[in-house]
Order: structure tokens, then sequence, then C-alpha cells
């Protein structure tokens, strides 16, 4: 029996808020964006090798602005894995797989989950649009993704996992033999 991805990875948010990064996975996290989020984050899921894969964003800068990306997928071989499929036309043939109203829904299930983290009272800018900050189509596979791995109904997400999922398993990513929900 095939093991789903999910189980593969070591998600954190489930069931609370998780620890802090300490300042080793701080600065794991800064070389792998080639600086710092910006932002509070934790490391929300990680590769086979226990490297940050995924962080979970808050949903304001550390500025007070929006921070529309919630979920970041931080780690260096799965981005590399994606940004390949991307540059090869791959949000084009993700909208053409992938029903347009499916999409809007993870949307909208994105924005839910990122918005319930925005502070009570705040008052100024408020992140808009769903996966990545947008509101129609598919922006960026990457983001798609992340929200996926750590568990988001993101029909996008599972797409990508479809289409390179061998080469994210090589990239170690996920564990041999898992397979996308």
């Amino acid at each position: 029996m095939q093991q789903s991805m999910r189980s593969q990875i070591t998600p954190v948010q489930a069931g609370g808020a998780p620890a802090k990064s300490s300042h080793k996975e701080a600065t794991a996290v800064a070389e792998l964006l080639g600086r710092a989020p910006g932002c509070e984050y934790t490391i929300a899921a990680r590769d086979i090798w226990g490297q940050p894969l995924v962080i979970c964003n808050a949903p304001l800068t550390e500025a007070g602005s929006p921070m529309p990306t919630r979920w970041w997928l931080v780690g260096a071989r799965a981005v590399k894995v994606v940004s390949r499929l991307e540059s090869t036309g791959g949000i084009k043939r993700a909208e053409s797989a992938i029903e347009p109203l499916a999409v809007a829904r993870a949307h909208s299930l994105y924005a839910i989950e990122r918005d319930r983290h925005i502070p009570i009272g705040h008052v100024g800018p408020r992140p808009t649009g769903g996966v990545g900050g947008t509101r129609v189509g598919i922006k960026c596979l990457h983001a798609h993704l992340a929200w996926y791995l750590v568990g988001g109904d993101d029909p996008v997400g599972r797409w990508v996992i479809d289409q390179i999922g061998d080469e994210l398993e090589k990239a170690g990513a996920m564990a041999a033999g898992a397979k996308a929900l």
C-alpha cells in the first residue's frame, strides 16, 4: 500500500501553534530565501533530511503590512524542481487541467485560514486574495504546493505532485513511494 505524501513530512501547524524557530533554524531559513522573511513564521514542514521545506508566515509583516503568502516553499531542492515545472509552462498547463471553480475554492479556503490569524482589532491594511495573494487563477505553483504539503485542500498542489512527484521525491521533499492524496 502506498503511503500518503502528507504522512511523510513533518507538519507542525496541526493542533495548535508550533514553537518558534531556533536561531540555527532562522539562519537556515534566511539562507534558503536569501533574506529574512520579514515576518514571524514557523517551520511547518521539513524535508526527509529534517531541513525546512515549508514555512508558515504570520499574515502581517513585522512592519504591519500584509503578508499574503501564508505557506512558503523554502526547501532549495523542491523550489528548484517546481521552478523547472513553472519555466516549462506549468502554470498554463495547470490552468487548463484544473477547473476554475476548484482553484477559486482553494483561494477562498486559503484566505479564510490566513485571515483567522490576523490579530483581533487590527487596523490597517490586510492581506487580500488567496494562495500567494492571487484572487483569480494560478500565479505560483510553489505557493500552491507549499499549502498542499501542510494539508491544504489545494487541487493545484495535488496537480504539481501528479506532474513532478518523482522529482520531488529525488529532491527529498517527500519520502520514497509517497503519492498525493
